[in-house]
């Protein structure tokens, strides 16, 4: 079985569609009977390994990311590598072109529902754009032959547009790479805290629908005894006495040594179309304050974390203060191990290999449909 992934969101300092990328190609490499190529936007025209990239523009403040225009090289590209099937990661021009490809090659196209852009849209524009952005996805998104989705909310809203054929396929976790061992004590240290301070982290990009002005908000509500560090580019750089941030982006290990060596990651997003990093805080052995809101109230079970009111500072320092004074330190072990039961990429990719297999008539060895 021969997959090939297309996406935009694959840039130096990209989140999680390049996590899962990187995670699902290094996992495949290792099965028999399947080849596996990624093909996404870059400077110029290269091949590395399984990755080809094609030349694209680079987008203005766009951190990295590369904007395709033209829809024929891609399209020319993707039936040259003779797929089996052929997945997009976004709702951009490269899932035309991937159903382009698809239905010239015959082969099926999968979509991963993994950005929700009328939502972010709306985060920037305003409401006035959801009614034409939903009209747009739901169009786009019918015509796969199956649609993923990172979580429930997103499969349901996806339902609720009128799109058929969606799956609920979470994402995972390094759970090697995210591990309790990774906590380095010279952190705190770095930061002088005094031993008895609470040190809460928050790890991502510093866009607007992370809600880091709740994040700052809850930091001066709970005042002296807490700390936050935030981890990720694009940080706010007015910040409380309470709170400090990483300068730059950071590689994943470094990233993994702060969530080792923090005692709780506080998460105030409520457009999660996943999060990630709720499930590599829960690896890295520390519970997490979030939202019941998005995706990220899937993520935390009962007894790994807490969860607080949408945004709302006073609701999130509450959680936090309740999350302190009673056994947080078993909510931590509880959250590695029900990620190491249930969420790791040696346990998702497998669900995802299924989705092929039915929609290929492809089989692999230890790899049944799902009837």
């Amino acid at each position: 079985m021969h997959i090939v992934d297309t996406t935009m969101f694959y840039a130096p300092a990209s989140g999680g569609v390049r996590t899962y990328l990187d995670a699902k190609s290094a996992w495949l490499r290792g099965r028999a009977g399947v080849r596996h190529h990624l093909l996404v936007p870059g400077p110029r025209r290269r091949s590395e390994g399984e990755r080809r990239w094609l030349p694209a523009p680079p987008l203005p403040f766009g951190n990295g990311y590369r904007f395709p225009l033209r829809r024929g090289p891609w399209v020319e590209a993707l039936m040259a590598l003779e797929p089996d099937l052929i997945e997009a990661e976004d709702p951009y021009l490269l899932p035309w072109a991937a159903l382009e490809a698809g239905r010239r090659l015959g082969v099926p196209v999968v979509g991963f529902y993994h950005s929700d852009l009328p939502r972010l849209a709306g985060t920037r524009a305003g409401d006035w754009s959801n009614r034409l952005l939903n009209h747009y996805v739901a169009n786009l998104y019918r015509r796969f032959d199956r649609v993923l989705a990172p979580s429930r909310v997103m499969a349901e809203k996806l339902r609720r547009l009128g799109v058929e054929r969606v799956h609920v396929q979470p994402l995972g976790v390094d759970i090697e790479r995210f591990h309790p061992r990774k906590r380095d004590p010279r952190l705190r240290q770095r930061l002088g805290l005094e031993p008895d301070t609470r040190l809460l982290v928050f790890a991502g990009r510093g866009a607007r629908e992370k809600n880091l002005p709740v994040l700052l908000e809850t930091l001066r509500i709970l005042g002296k005894g807490y700390h936050l560090h935030l981890v990720g580019s694009h940080m706010p750089r007015r910040l409380p006495e309470n709170v400090t941030r990483s300068e730059r982006f950071l590689d994943p290990q470094a990233v993994a040594a702060w969530l080792a060596s923090s005692d709780a990651l506080v998460h105030a997003g409520d457009r999660e179309t996943f999060g990630l990093v709720v499930l590599e805080a829960m690896a890295s052995g520390i519970p997490v304050v979030g939202v019941k809101a998005g995706a990220v109230a899937e993520l935390v079970a009962p007894g790994t974390g807490l969860l607080a009111q949408p945004r709302s500072a006073s609701s999130l320092a509450e959680a936090v203060r309740a999350l302190f004074a009673d056994g947080w330190q078993g909510m931590g072990r509880r959250a590695r191990h029900h990620v190491e039961r249930c969420c790791s990429w040696e346990r998702i990719f497998p669900r995802l290999l299924r989705h092929y297999v039915e929609l290929t008539g492809i089989q692999l060895s230890g790899v049944a449909a799902h009837g």
